[in-house]
């Protein structure tokens, strides 16, 4: 992706938190997205991912802290006025719709010309490689194919970023291995940001420019996949990232002998 320094800062997180009663979800974060980076936000179940998620779209609000998009304070923004979208673990498919309307809906909703609608959504489809099942309904579509038509439906609205909340959790390996390579080439093809929110390590450091580990409420540490593995910050990581992944790839050397 080059050097991520040289790039524009599409988000600035400027000291966020969240609290709930007397549970601190979110401490003290801070960070930039660069503009077209794919950043992972990694971390154990229930350190705050899913929630500095939430609030980036502004489904949820914050305690303290800022965001902002481009350099406009979005904190207070509606989730329809700051050009994000979000893409779910669970799809969120309509059934009763094929695969075009599912893609097409947000569009028809905003009463775009029909022309118009069809000539996005067969690009979108054709980009996510969909075109043969065009017309099939989600109840027959395998869940790497439901997981596509859900990007698709995100991407057609050409937002300005896309956060993805756990996407693959629920598909097999093997689905997991090819949506990846798929995910990280519409990426490249449309120069898109994507924040991504994952407990898997793997999945992490295969997919990102930056990765975020997350623990206890606050950064662990933020960096490129490279150096967060010659470089673990704290014990912390080094045992929920390196130690994980060095006995994956043990476990891969084993089984080939």
């Amino acid at each position: 992706m080059g050097c991520l320094m040289e790039k524009e800062v599409l988000l600035h997180i400027d000291n966020i938190s969240k609290k709930y009663k007397n549970n601190i979800v979110l401490e003290d974060i801070s960070f930039d997205v660069y503009k077209g980076e794919f950043l992972s936000i990694l971390g154990p179940s229930g350190c705050g991912k899913t929630t500095l998620l939430r609030i980036l779209i502004g489904i949820d609000t914050v305690s303290g802290g800022k965001i902002f998009k481009l350099g406009q304070d979005i904190t207070e923004l509606a989730p329809s006025k700051r050009n994000i979208g979000i893409v779910f673990q669970n799809y969120s498919l309509f059934p009763n719709l094929n695969v075009y309307n599912n893609i097409a809906y947000a569009l028809k909703a905003r009463k775009m010309n029909k022309d118009e609608i069809k000539k996005k959504v067969d690009e979108i489809i054709d980009l996510v490689g969909l075109s043969e099942h065009i017309y099939k309904f989600p109840r027959h579509l395998s869940g790497g194919q439901k997981q596509r038509v859900a990007i698709a439906r995100t991407l057609v609205l050409n937002p300005d970023i896309i956060l993805f909340d756990e996407p693959m959790s629920a598909l097999d390996a093997d689905i997991k291995v090819v949506l990846r390579k798929q995910l990280k080439e519409i990426q490249s093809k449309m120069g898109i940001t994507m924040i991504y929110v994952t407990h898997d390590q793997e999945e992490a450091f295969a997919l990102s420019d930056r990765v975020m580990v997350i623990n206890d409420s606050r950064i662990a540490q933020l960096d490129t996949p490279h150096n967060i593995y010659k470089n673990p910050s704290s014990d912390f990581v080094k045992r929920f990232i390196i130690d994980h992944l060095d006995y994956k790839i043990k476990s891969i050397e084993e089984s080939i002998k």
